[in-house]
C-alpha cells in the first residue's frame, strides 16, 4: 500500500485549509493546520533527519499522512508506507495495555506484590547509603506492579547486571524472558519502592508477570490479545542483531546528540538480551501503519478501527491518571526533561499545557521510543498522532521535534 507525498483525507478540504477536527466530544474546538504541519516535517531532512513517517488519526480514519527521507545508510532509497522501525519504548505502551487487559479480567492488581507471580523477587533488598557507607537492607514497603507499571520500583536500566551475564553465559541464545528478568531481581533496588521516579527495566518485569498470570510467550499474548484484533500485521518481536530483517529502514545514530551528526549504525536492539528474550519495555519492530491502528484504539476508548475492543473505555482514562507526586514529576521534569507532565501506567500525562504555552488540552499521553518515534493519544477528541524516524541518541526529537508535533497537532 503506497500514499502520495501528501495526503490529506478530510472531506471537502484541501492541503490549504483550516481542518476541522469533527466527531469531538469535548466543549473546545480544535482544529489542525495540516499545511503547517506538513511544512515543520518537510524541514526535517534539511535539519539532518534520514526519514519520518508521521499519521493522524481521528475517530478511526487517517485524516493526515506524511513521510519523506530516506530509509538506506546511502540515502536513495525513499522512506515507504512499510518501512519498519526498531519501536523501542513504544513497546512499553503495548505492555500496559496487557497488564490492563488482565487488571480488567480480575486476574491482577496494580496492588499485587511483585513476588505473587515472580517468587525470585521476594528476598530483593534495596541498596542504602550513609556517610559513604553502603548497606542492603529490606524494602520498607513491598514492591508492587503499582510500582512497575508508574516506574517508582528502584529498578534501573543496567543491562549487564551480573544476574543477568550469569544467566547469558550458562543459556545463552536461549535465555528465557522469564529466566533474565528473575535474574534482574539479583541485584538490589536503588531505593524503596515508590519513593523515587526512575526510568527502568520495570515494564521487562510486567511482561514476565504478564506471561505467568496468561501462561503464554508474551509475543503470543501480544497477537492474540492486541496484534491479531486489531489487524497489526507487521508487528513482532526484534532480535538482539537485525540484519537483513525484511523492511526494517537502516538505524542511525547521533554521535553526539546534534541532528546534524549522524551515521549509520547497525540493526541492534541491545535491550533484546537473548534471541529467546521478549522485552516489554522495548523489543517490538513494527510500521507505522500498526502502531496508529494501535494509538488509533486508545484514543477511541479500546476500540479498534475494525470494531474490535481491546480495553474498556473506563480502562483507557485510568492511563490518563497521573500516579506522581509534586516531588516525583519534578524528577521526571529534570531527569528526562517532561516538563508540565506527570507519569501514569506506562505513559506520560500532559498536565500543565498553560505552563508549556502549547494549546493541546490537558489530559493527552503517550510516549516514545529510544530512535526517534512518538505517540500522542486524545480520548477528548478521539485523535491521535504516530510519528516514526529511526535515530539513536537524538536529544533533538525529544526536546525540539516531538513538543513541535504536539503543539501543531493543535494548531489553527
Amino acid at each position: 500500500m503506497s500514499f502520495p507525498p501528501f495526503s490529506v483525507i478530510f472531506g471537502e478540504y484541501t492541503n490549504k485549509s483550516r481542518a476541522r477536527l469533527s466527531g469531538t466530544r469535548s466543549d473546545a474546538e480544535v482544529t489542525m493546520n495540516t499545511k503547517r504541519l506538513k511544512d515543520y516535517l518537510d524541514s526535517l531532512p534539511a535539519a539532518g533527519l534520514p526519514s519520518f513517517d508521521c499519521s493522524v488519526m481521528q475517530n478511526h480514519r487517517e485524516i493526515f499522512r506524511h513521510m519523506g527521507g530516506f530509509v538506506d545508510a546511502g540515502r536513495t532509497v525513499p522512506v515507504s508506507a512499510d518501512a519498519r522501525y526498531l519501536m523501542f519504548s513504544m513497546t512499553k505502551l503495548q505492555t500496559m495495555v496487557c497488564v490492563m487487559q488482565l487488571v480488567e479480567q480480575g486476574k491482577l492488581s496494580l496492588d499485587d506484590e511483585v513476588s505473587r507471580y515472580l517468587p525470585a523477587f521476594a528476598d530483593i533488598l534495596v541498596k542504602e547509603e550513609k556517610d559513604g557507607v553502603i548497606r542492603l537492607v529490606p524494602p520498607r514497603t513491598p514492591l508492587t506492579l503499582r510500582h512497575l507499571v508508574s516506574m517508582r520500583s528502584g529498578l534501573d536500566y543496567d543491562l549487564n547486571r551480573p544476574g543477568v551475564a550469569h544467566v547469558l553465559a550458562e543459556r545463552g541464545s536461549l535465555a528465557t524472558t522469564r529466566e533474565l528478568v528473575d535474574a534482574m531481581a539479583q541485584s538490589p533496588l536503588a531505593f524503596h519502592p515508590g519513593e523515587h521516579f526512575m526510568y527502568s527495566l520495570s515494564h521487562d518485569v510486567a511482561a514476565a508477570i504478564v506471561e505467568v498470570v496468561s501462561g503464554k510467550k508474551f509475543s503470543e499474548y501480544l497477537t492474540e490479545n492486541i496484534w491479531n484484533p486489531l489487524e497489526m500485521k507487521a508487528t513482532q518481536f526484534a532480535k538482539p542483531l537485525n540484519e537483513g530483517f525484511p523492511g526494517l529502514a537502516q538505524q542511525f545514530c547521533c554521535d553526539d546528540g546534534d541532528i546534524a551528526h549522524i551515521r549509520p549504525m547497525e540493526a541492534s536492539c541491545n535491550y533484546q538480551l537473548s534471541e529467546a528474550y521478549e522485552s516489554g519495555g522495548a523489543g517490538l519492530i513494527s510500521c507505522t501503519e500498526d502502531y496508529a491502528l494501535f494509538a488509533d484504539a486508545l484514543a477511541c476508548g479500546g476500540v479498534g478501527r475494525n470494531g474490535n475492543r481491546i480495553l474498556r473505555e473506563e480502562t483507557v482514562r485510568e492511563f490518563r491518571t497521573n500516579l506522581l507526586s509534586d516531588a516525583l514529576r519534578k524528577e521526571i521534569a529534570d531527569n528526562m526533561g517532561r516538563l508540565g507532565y506527570g507519569y501514569g501506567i506506562g505513559m506520560q500525562v500532559l498536565m500543565e499545557p498553560e505552563f508549556l504555552g502549547t494549546k493541546a488540552p490537558a489530559g493527552i499521553f503517550g510516549w516514545d521510543g529510544a530512535a526517534g518515534s512518538l505517540a500522542i493519544m486524545d480520548t477528548d477528541n478521539k485523535l491521535s498522532l504516530v510519528f516514526t524516524m529511526h535515530v539513536r541518541n537524538c536529544g533533538y526529537a525529544y526536546g525540539v521535534i516531538h513538543p513541535t508535533l504536539r503543539d501543531l497537532l493543535y494548531e489553527d
